[in-house]
């Protein structure tokens, strides 16, 4: 890795361009001109149009749906200005796609978030931005830095003027109990714990709650909502066993499938999510508020090309 390096320059391919809009705005800096297209084939076309020749290049892009296209897009965009004598490439992944496939739970079966770290390296990435990844541990998956950055922070200051001296911070399930209890902390919140199986993919079953939700206000909070089957079962059991309101948060709102409608019919008041994937007009409900995200990284990738601590930013 080269590290004397230029001025920083930033790119972006087709995921979420308004993110990286914000990102630009907040560091006072143009986002890089490229053109990122696809032939009649459905392959992948990247242009870069300007020199990046020794500068510090961060790439933008959450592997949000469609996965697969936008993953393609990130590594090709790599690959495209490490050929062009880039001085340190760094792939900023909002949010990481295939992060849920992170260890073997029954025989055959792939380790895609590995292969997906495998992918970005070989492609030529030197360093790794992301947020809140699925499973901590991802990080090891890495033989470059890896900065993983917490949504948690955001998502609690939404909450600060409405939580009051009855309110539970409230995790969906057992390994979520990390971050509740960071998300707690922040407000100086009581956490409970709803313990429950998953008898098949995207279907949860709520079993008990663990702490006392009887008579208070509840904050679920999470990292993923795909489905929204689990959250909103959730509330619902949380308003049986004696919940007054109840609010949702996570950092990455998938929203795929019914997620929309079981929200808009859902016990929840509010669901609020970031916008390190992007909400589409269609997905919009007066449920879901969007707060954003790209303060917190315009100021790591200041603080990564200055050579300065990304620690501090959670102090």
């Amino acid at each position: 890795m080269n590290l004397c390096m230029g001025g920083i320059k930033i790119f972006s391919g087709n995921a979420n361009k308004e993110l990286v809009e914000k990102i630009c705005k907040e560091l006072g800096r143009p986002l890089g001109t490229c053109d990122v297209s696809q032939f009649s084939d459905g392959e992948i076309n990247v242009n870069i149009s300007e020199t990046v020749r020794g500068m510090d290049v961060f790439i933008v892009q959450p592997t949000s749906t469609p996965v697969n296209d936008n993953l393609m897009e990130t590594l090709i965009l790599i690959d495209a200005v490490k050929r062009a004598s880039a001085g340190r490439v760094n792939a900023v992944l909002p949010y990481y796609g295939y992060a849920r496939q992170d260890r073997k739970t029954k025989a055959r079966e792939p380790i895609t978030a590995k292969l997906v770290a495998n992918l970005l390296t070989t492609a030529g990435a030197d360093r790794v931005i992301s947020m809140d990844l699925h499973a901590a541990q991802i990080q090891g998956y890495f033989d470059i830095p890896v900065d993983h950055l917490s949504g948690v922070p955001i998502l609690a200051d939404y909450f600060k003027d409405i939580v009051d001296e009855e309110t539970v911070v409230v995790s969906p399930d057992l390994g979520g109990v990390t971050r509740a209890r960071a998300f707690a902390n922040l407000l100086d919140l009581p956490i409970a714990i709803i313990e429950k199986r998953r008898p098949k993919a995207n279907v949860a079953e709520v079993m008990n709650i663990i702490g006392d939700i009887d008579g208070k206000n509840v904050i679920l909070i999470d990292d993923i909502i795909d489905t929204a089957g689990t959250i909103t079962k959730a509330a619902s059991v949380l308003k049986n066993f004696g919940a007054k309101k109840v609010y949702g948060c996570a950092t990455h709102g998938v929203l795929s499938g019914p997620a929309i409608e079981r929200i808009r019919d859902s016990e929840l008041e509010k669901f609020i999510i970031t916008d390190t994937i992007p909400l589409s007009p269609e997905k919009q409900t007066d449920k879901i508020e969007v707060v954003s995200v790209a303060p917190l990284f315009a100021e790591a990738i200041k603080r990564i090309h200055d050579n300065e601590s990304v620690s501090k930013l959670f102090e």
